[in-house]
């Protein structure tokens, strides 16, 4: 199933995988015209296409090398996904019933080889050298001051605690950058996952424009987080404030690096304009801040505070289109997910105690269950081999019918069983296998052991 599971008051989200509808054109008949059904799966398909293009992961953007903003990344667009409302495979429902039957294989497990691919949420892929020894340090949240800060008062109180980040690729010319946010006196540096992926080295550099070589602490591409240790003394750490005592309304400023060297240091402002927004991206789904302060490529990994100077948030995300104007949808980490992924990376190295089931699954389409008379449910297009799952028997091609008793057609429905759940709780899967249905019990596993 995708998306995470909020676990507790934590923060944390549980992952796992789901398989992500797409289309690939058949072939027809030569000289037959377009069938009536295939004219309005083009309309369909063209209008999700705009509507996807809506909402691209601005990290991705953000990556470009400075010395060749023309190029794409080395890891090209595989890395960040579209950013589609709600889950994936719950649109699976709109093409297939408009695909003529003529036009559909014989066999059904071919329609699905054929109609999904399955996003991947494993692990952060960095060859940043990691640090020898491990720090001891604990991000700790701070009492909420008396009185708000002028916007003035904001940026010279935080903004020394801003850092800029290039990440480098061996033999490729450029870097990409980011921001990041100074966490200790002798050097933690907190930033996203994703400004450090695939890359081969890192350089922080201060706001007296002292440049240092960066190490890796830890890295969590499931929120997003990555911490980075510099050989200094006597920085600014950021104050953080708890992102769970914001309401939507309250006033909030950004501190970035947006689209390069020469707006280092910008300051935006604006307010929370909503609070725990589901976000799909990665095959995961993250609960994060929206507001409407410009947050611009560059940005990822910087500050989002609060009207009294402590971080309630990282900047990660902004809604961005190719075919339409979008202003002032952007989003931040919740200081609350980052304080419990920064002290288990910092403590650790990774995170660990979030559930996953380790299969990938999509939603059946009402086509497709009428043309080969399959039961309702969600499509089991792969099975972690280190799952209890595939322990348990269950395979690629099984269909999951029912969680705990309870039928299920999307991904949220399971969720909302599994809410609150831990490593090693039970959960009864009903599976159909050619034409036989069986119950099975498969207990909820270590992600970081499975992906």
């Amino acid at each position: 199933m995708n998306n995470y599971d909020k676990q507790n008051a934590s923060g944390w989200y549980a992952p796992n995988v789901q398989a992500q509808p797409v289309r690939v054109a058949e072939e027809t008949p030569a000289r037959r015209g377009l069938p009536i059904g295939w004219r309005i799966a083009l309309g369909v398909l063209l209008a999700l296409g705009l509507i996807a293009g809506t909402s691209i992961f601005f990290s991705n953007r953000n990556r470009q090398p400075l010395s060749a903003p023309e190029t794409e990344s080395p890891r090209g667009d595989s890395g960040f996904s579209v950013i589609i409302p709600g889950i994936p495979g719950d649109f699976a429902d709109i093409l297939p019933d408009s695909t003529p039957e003529d036009v559909m294989p014989d066999d059904w497990h071919d329609y699905f080889d054929a109609y999904y691919v399955t996003e991947d949420n494993s692990s952060v892929e960095t060859r940043v050298p990691l640090v020898e020894t491990r720090p001891v340090w604990e991000l700790k949240f701070r009492p909420i001051p008396q009185e708000e800060m002028t916007l003035q008062e904001i940026y010279q109180n935080c903004v020394d605690s801003i850092v800029s980040i290039r990440s480098y690729v061996d033999g490729k010319v450029g870097y990409f950058w980011g921001s990041g946010i100074v966490l200790s006196e002798d050097g933690l540096i907190l930033t996203n996952a994703h400004v450090i992926e695939d890359c081969d080295s890192a350089t922080v550099t201060l706001q007296d424009n002292t440049e240092y070589e960066a190490l890796l602490v830890g890295a969590d591409r499931t929120s997003d987080i990555a911490v980075l240790k510099i050989d200094a003394k006597g920085l600014t750490p950021a104050v953080f404030g708890d992102s769970d005592r914001l309401t939507v309304g309250d006033g909030v400023a950004a501190i970035g690096n947006p689209l390069g060297e020469e707006f280092r240091a910008t300051l935006t402002n604006g307010i929370v304009s909503a609070i725990d927004r589901g976000i799909s991206s990665h095959g995961h789904s993250m609960n994060l801040i929206q507001t409407n302060t410009a947050i611009n490529e560059g940005s990822s990994g910087g500050a989002l505070v609060n009207m009294y100077g402590q971080v309630i948030g990282v900047t990660n995300m902004k809604m961005m289109s190719n075919y339409s104007s979008i202003e002032g949808i952007a989003f931040a980490i919740p200081s609350s997910t980052a304080r419990a992924v920064v002290n288990a990376l910092i403590k650790d190295g990774e995170v660990r105690g979030r559930p996953a089931i380790g299969i990938t699954v999509g939603s059946i389409p009402d086509s497709a269950a009428e043309h080969y008379d399959l039961p309702g449910g969600l499509y089991i297009s792969g099975v972690s081999e280190d799952s209890d799952a595939y322990a348990k028997g269950i395979r690629p091609g099984d269909i999951l019918t029912a969680v705990n008793g309870e039928e299920v057609s999307s991904s949220d429905e399971i969720l909302q069983i599994r809410n609150g759940l831990s490593v090693g709780d039970v959960l009864t899967f009903t599976i159909w296998r050619d034409g036989e249905t069986s119950d099975i019990e498969v207990a909820l596993v270590e992600f970081n052991d499975i992906y």
